[in-house]
């Protein structure tokens, strides 16, 4: 309202700009019938209080626009904190991811050396077996070749035996053999 006044104490003093001619306080100046007009506007305007209800609407606007900036710095500051969350997460997840990746790659390095003792381990033991029947093979060809040297000089001193040996000479050893067998078992 203070405000009002003070617009039309403003125009008060503009008005005897004498556009019109003539006297000023007179009907047939528009500028006074304009200054008329707006003072009963003016009037009718603080007779209806209209400045009072704008007034009130202009402060339940502003409290309203007060209550959206509060609601809006609240929502600020609550995303800001569900954004610091998500950071802290995100790092707490991205340590656990790199935890995870080194550990993987731990045990992949310790797989990898234990494949490595366990497959020269199986070589060790392939060669030993190897080893083991190339022996056996040895010992077997060996044995075979001891008894077919055997077979082969039975064949040849019974042969040098059936040519050497006479019936009376036969005898004797035979005499000889169980006297020494009798010797023995007494």
């Amino acid at each position: 309202m203070i405000r009002l006044l003070t617009a039309a104490a403003l125009v008060l003093p503009a008005a005897p700009a004498m556009a019109a001619s003539g006297p000023f306080f007179s009907l047939r100046n528009t500028d006074f019938i304009v200054l008329l007009a707006f003072l009963l506007f003016v009037g009718v305007l603080l007779y209806f209080r209209v400045p009072r209800e704008v007034g009130k609407m202009l402060d339940k606007r502003a409290d309203g626009i007060r209550a959206e900036l509060d609601e809006a710095r609240g929502l600020r500051e609550e995303a800001q904190s569900l954004l610091a969350s998500y950071e802290r997460k995100q790092k707490d997840v991205q340590a656990q991811a790199d935890r995870i990746v080194t550990n993987a790659r731990d045990e992949a390095q310790r797989s990898a050396e234990q494949a490595k003792k366990d497959i020269a381990a199986s070589i060790q033991r392939r060669m030993t077996a190897a080893e083991e029947q190339i022996q056996s093979a040895q010992d077997k060809a060996v044995k075979e070749v001891r008894d077919q040297a055997i077979a082969v000089a039975v064949a040849a001193a019974r042969e040098v035996i059936i040519e050497k040996m006479t019936k009376p000479r036969a005898d004797k050893m035979i005499d000889d053999s169980i006297e020494t067998v009798s010797a023995k078992l007494h």
